[in-house]
């Protein structure tokens, strides 16, 4: 992958960057964060309380890729066959899959800790093997499969917990706060000139290209060169996580992978054709924040895990 290919790949991510802005008002990083992931072929875990343009940010994401979306409304009652798809049988006699909404290329699983273990482990299997098996046939999923999980951060009743394996399956955790005054004036000012979430044409966002150059892209994210110092920096900090006295539970080698794919993703989006160190400090704390936990006795002081990783990130030497 020359330079030059790296460079026109990084212009066509700021096409859709520019589009995710124009919709979702004053949640920049949240918007960047989504983009790396989908470049590096990652699964998001978005955290924020209702109404802050979760859904609609990947909605317009989708949109501005020209990619199939899907709303999956999780919910304690929801079984694995819901999501995956059944076998049913034709007037042949003949037994034929019908695709759950997990045959889709953006996923939206909606208030994910509401489901039950059973239906979070076929999902499980989704985002790890992007295949799904019903009645031990197995389905791939679209090439562009990703899903973006929601939850809320304040409400526990009725949710289960998600267990460490499948926190560990999403690239990035991305936590979206409130706007600040003058971003919710602007979005008052929007609604008045005729915008509605729930209405894709108001949105005023076209598809910024076709299909061939979204896998270009991608392919091209994967080309963006990593440095030997650089691997070491990114190996180091994730090991770090393991030994600081703040965390009871480090991050794990997938987490080290993750890392390097999300710094490749993010030094595209600069159109840069190398990694730096700043790109892995960039994404460390959306790369690690969901794979770490807390000591209880910190926990109870207010330590967060994203407090706790500052100190680790501020820790490790950074290469010259």
């Amino acid at each position: 992958m020359t330079p030059d290919e790296i460079r026109t790949a990084g212009t066509h991510a700021h096409q859709v960057l520019e589009r995710l802005r124009r919709v979702v008002l004053g949640q920049e990083a949240a918007a960047r964060d989504v983009l790396v992931a989908i470049l590096a072929r990652g699964h998001v875990l978005l955290e924020g309380v209702p109404g802050t343009a979760k859904t609609l940010l990947v909605r317009t994401l989708s949109r501005a890729l020209g990619l199939d979306f899907r709303r999956i409304q999780f919910t304690p009652d929801l079984m694995p066959s819901d999501i995956t798809g059944v076998n049913l049988l034709t007037p042949q006699g003949e037994f034929r899959f019908r695709p759950g909404p997990l045959f889709a290329d953006l996923v939206l699983a909606d208030e994910i800790n509401r489901a039950p273990a059973k239906t979070q482990a076929a999902l499980l299997e989704a985002m790890q093997e992007r295949s799904v098996t019903v009645d031990g046939t197995s389905h791939p999923l679209s090439a562009a499969f990703t899903v973006f999980a929601t939850q809320n951060p304040i409400e526990f009743e009725g949710t289960y917990p998600l267990p460490e394996a499948e926190l560990d399956r999403f690239l990035l955790k991305v936590v979206i706060g409130y706007p600040d005054a003058a971003t919710e004036q602007g979005i008052l000012a929007r609604v008045l000139e005729g915008f509605e979430s729930d209405d894709e044409s108001t949105y005023g966002v076209d598809r910024a290209f076709d299909a061939a150059t979204f896998a270009a892209m991608r392919r091209a994210t994967r080309g963006v060169r990593v440095e030997g110092q650089v691997q070491q920096y990114i190996a180091t900090l994730v090991r770090a996580t393991r030994a600081n006295v703040s965390l009871t539970m480090g991050a794990s080698p997938r987490a080290t992978v993750a890392l390097l794919k999300a710094s490749q993703a993010a030094a595209l989006l600069d159109g840069r054709p190398f990694v730096t160190p700043d790109d892995v400090k960039q994404c460390a704390t959306a790369v690690l924040r969901h794979r770490v936990v807390v000591a209880p006795e910190l926990e109870i002081e207010g330590v967060t895990s994203d407090k706790a990783l500052e100190g680790v990130i501020q820790g490790v030497e950074i290469p010259k």
